[in-house]
């Protein structure tokens, strides 16, 4: 190895060593739906985004009888009757005319602002995004790359749900220029939600496109579990939507979802999708069997809403400070970094997996647990959960 790269490696690894900001990752043996066993450990495992418990369906682990890859890129031949199928049932779900299946969630959001600013930059227009201080570090990392490096006003942050700012920003815009505001409708980090109804109502009165990331929504809100959007009524004031396949749906990948132009668009325009061989069939094939389990069986989304609210109330009548909402994604700050990593553990000795959350992920100063339901949690390790948090 060079050594000016070795250098470089041991430099910035030792600087997170002190901070208790290093990272590293564990053999985590999944067991079940909400159990794993770490290091000959069986633990309840509170750290999953598995908040229906589709991954041990047994409708689900039956449709794994044929897995195959797709071969090529969806534009070659990588598109088969699989993926159209799943598409076509994600854009029914979803209520919009189109729906487009990424390798992740993460790529999913990179190929819809590539595609949203190449349009503009094609038609000589320029283009901003207007977007929410603690959105997702995909949908920040997608603008970052997609806009030229002169184009420093691409991108301009409002504060956490400051929809006062977000008219502001649209007021002072050039009239020619492209808005387009980019918001979680659940945050991944603090579980409280957007402000969709206020975006919903200036979009009343402003032209601007709107892009949710529903990562954290679908599955838990809305009917046979469509998201926030669509609990709230709001699926025509979204232009793009996107959807994270490997969450309460159980699989992997993402989606994007919105008009058939501009899934077209995402079909000329976006990089990620054009240059990356397509999702398997087989992950198109679970997709479909997990949408059908949540029409099917409307208990797991009641019933992990309901844990949800049981558990923000029990903590919060004992004193603790959470932010606002209802969702399965319950933090406990804890400001200090070697604070959450030692609580983390205490819990881990008492059978709970649960994940600290420090820095660069959070805020500095906002490091904390991330507690994720499931529906699938019983009564006995919710309680469990709760006097362990409050001891």
């Amino acid at each position: 190895m060079s050594d000016l790269l070795d250098d470089c490696i041991s430099g910035a690894l030792s600087v997170r060593r002190e901070n208790h900001l290093l990272r590293s990752r564990r053999v985590v043996t999944p067991i079940d739906a909400t159990h794993v066993l770490v290091d000959g450990q069986t633990l309840v495992n509170f750290a999953s985004n598995n908040y229906l418990g589709l991954t041990h369906h047994p409708a689900m682990m039956q449709a794994i009888d044929a897995a195959s890859g797709a071969g090529a890129a969806g534009l070659i031949t990588g598109h088969t009757p699989d993926h159209a199928a799943a598409e076509s049932a994600i854009a029914s779900w979803k209520q919009t005319e189109s729906a487009l299946l990424m390798p992740s969630g993460y790529q999913s959001n990179l190929a819809a602002i590539q595609t949203l600013y190449a349009l503009a930059k094609s038609q000589n227009r320029s283009i901003r995004f207007i977007v929410d201080k603690l959105a997702h570090a995909s949908l920040i990392d997608a603008i970052r790359q997609s806009s030229s490096a002169d184009d420093r006003q691409a991108m301009r942050v409002f504060p956490h749900n400051d929809i006062s700012k977000i008219e502001r920003l649209i007021k002072a815009a050039p009239e020619d220029e492209l808005q387009v505001v980019v918001t979680e409708s659940i945050f991944s980090m603090d579980g409280d939600a957007a402000d969709l109804k206020a975006i919903a109502a200036l979009k009343q009165r402003y032209d601007f496109a709107l892009l949710v990331d529903e990562a954290h929504g679908s599955g838990v809100y809305g009917p046979a579990g469509s998201g926030l959007v669509a609990e709230l009524g709001l699926r025509d004031a979204v232009d793009i939507s996107i959807v994270t396949l490997s969450k309460a749906l159980g699989v992997s990948g993402g989606a994007i979802c919105g008009s058939q132009a501009f899934i077209d668009s995402v079909l000329n325009f976006g990089r990620a999708y054009i240059y990356s061989t397509a999702v398997s069939p087989l992950i198109a094939r679970l997709v479909l069997r997990a949408l059908q389990i949540l029409r099917d069986e409307p208990d797991r989304q009641r019933r992990v809403r309901d844990l949800a609210k049981r558990v923000r109330t029990q903590l919060t009548d004992a004193g603790l400070s959470l932010p606002p909402g209802d969702s399965p994604i319950i933090p406990i700050l804890l400001h200090s970094e070697s604070q959450a990593i030692d609580f983390a553990k205490q819990l881990n000795a008492q059978g709970l997996l649960i994940m600290p959350v420090r820095p660069p992920t959070v805020p500095i100063g906002t490091s904390r647990l991330r507690i994720t339901l499931s529906s699938q949690h019983t009564d006995a390790e919710i309680q469990h959960l709760v006097t362990c948090l409050l001891a």
